[in-house]
């Protein structure tokens, strides 16, 4: 296949174009969760604390599945370059199937969670709370994953703009529903904690029923329910060689997180809200990166369709140029304005404020090292899922998580007593780690780029 001249200036259209309505879609996402806090916590502060619980225990298991939607992304790029729709089509239908058959074999222990909760120490009150949200919460873990999957496929497919619409139009619809079944509004029952629930679901149903319907009229020509139930092993070992690496890296990343959040609570009350405030921040600003991440992927995966190792290149240091403009911004706002950032999210007059405000500043400033290592990494890594590689980058970032950043804040914190500080200087020092290994890695990647991944003969299926 000839491959197409693409220009920085084309790429940098892309990625803005794919990147920005990723960019709003993930803040929409963000606002859900929000939402959900807000409304819970006016409602009941015990409900609050236990749909914290069950939702980070759901989010767990739900990022795990989820790296089978994200391989959709990379394989439906490159086969779209190719102009190979059967292909896209046969992926995405056999990540659905894989993200069902995950759904229901870690769903089950949930129906009785909250002898799980009660056996992990957490008190009655908050662990009936809790398995009731989660008996009612966990019916959504189907339609979550196939949303995941049917965004991946828009994704990789350029069609962004829609997935922005359909978040927003998500969130509405979460407001509303909760609304009534919380509070028992609009002559709906009083239901509480199992309201917010029964409004997740509905939430994630009504999105899948959304992108299906957008999908088949807008793509047409990919046939995306045809033969829905037919099985095809040789594309369900390909979504599963790539999907499983990506779950566990999220997962590894995401506990890297909660293990932080854990140490610093052993700290103090003050170091844990002033950590809290600063890794909100952080997370705001990360979702930017994420996005670019994600367009780099597309970018990647078009690339190794078309066998172009000079559009791959452009297309990497495209996002990286785009995502550096970013970091630098967020430097100079984070070391600008630290106290008054922080002082958004605490009462003024919070007895506790004058502690927190420098506290939360210093980290703030570490916050600022931080953004340039967390966003190379995630670049790192988008580039590398386009390139079809996930299980090295997976290994890598599992050390860089688990077996440098977590000791070394550790050691940093406590064994040396450097406190907070220490704390998000060891979690830097291990994302730097991944970001060079990840880098370093790409860069190996790219050099070995086949002719096409996406235009071997398949059976028609």
């Amino acid at each position: 296949m000839a491959t197409v001249a693409f220009t920085y200036p084309d790429h940098i259209r892309a990625v803005v174009r794919l990147g920005a309505p990723l960019v709003a879609s993930n803040m929409a996402q963000f606002a859900i969760h929000i939402t959900d806090t807000v409304m819970l916590g006016w409602y009941d502060v015990s409900a609050l604390a236990a749909a914290t619980l069950a939702t980070s225990l759901f989010f767990v298991i739900f990022i795990v599945g989820a790296g089978f939607a994200q391989a959709v992304t990379p394989l439906v790029a490159a086969a779209s370059e190719a102009d190979d729709a059967q292909t896209a089509r046969r992926v995405t239908r056999m990540a659905v199937w894989l993200s069902i058959l995950y759904a229901v074999v870690v769903s089950l222990p949930f129906f009785w969670a909250e002898p799980i909760l009660l056996a992990i120490g957490q008190t009655p009150e908050i662990a009936s709370a809790g398995g009731a949200y989660l008996g009612i919460a966990i019916l959504g873990m189907i339609p979550a994953l196939i949303v995941m999957t049917l965004k991946s496929f828009l994704v990789a497919l350029e069609l962004t703009a829609f997935i922005l619409w359909a978040t927003i139009a998500a969130a509405v619809l979460n407001v509303g529903v909760n609304y009534m079944l919380i509070f028992g509004n609009f002559g709906a029952p009083e239901l509480g904690i199992r309201g917010a629930a029964i409004a997740s679901v509905a939430m994630q149903s009504g999105t899948v029923v959304l992108l299906i319907i957008y999908i088949l009229r807008k793509l047409p020509e990919y046939e995306l329910l045809r033969n829905p139930f037919r099985p095809d092993p040789q594309i369900m070992a390909r979504v599963f060689r790539l999907g499983w690496p990506i779950g566990i890296t999220a997962l590894a990343e995401g506990g890297l997180f909660t293990a932080s959040t854990i140490m610093m609570g052993w700290i103090g009350k003050i170091a844990l809200a002033s950590h809290g405030i600063a890794l909100q921040l952080t997370s705001l600003m990360f979702m930017i990166h994420i996005a670019i991440g994600q367009a780099a992927t597309v970018r990647a995966g078009r690339a190794l369709g078309r066998g172009d190792a000079v559009g791959l290149r452009r297309g990497a240091v495209t996002a990286f140029g785009l995502s550096g403009l970013f970091v630098l911004f967020t430097i100079a706002v984070f070391l600008a304005v630290p106290q008054s950032l922080i002082a958004l999210f605490v009462d003024p007059d919070d007895p506790a404020l004058p502690m927190i405000l420098p506290l939360g500043a210093s980290l703030l400033a570490l916050a600022a090292l931080f953004q340039i290592v967390d966003a190379a990494q995630v670049i790192a890594l988008g580039v590398l899922r386009g390139l079809q590689d996930t299980f090295i980058p997976m290994i890598i970032a599992t050390i860089s998580y688990w077996v440098i950043a977590i000791p070394l804040s550790y050691v940093m914190a406590f064994t040396l007593g450097w406190g907070p500080q220490g704390l998000w200087l060891g979690l830097t020092i291990g994302l730097a780690f991944a970001a060079v290994a990840l880098c370093w890695r790409m860069l190996i990647q790219r050099r070995i780029l086949p002719t096409s991944s996406a235009t071997q003969g398949h059976p028609h299926v």
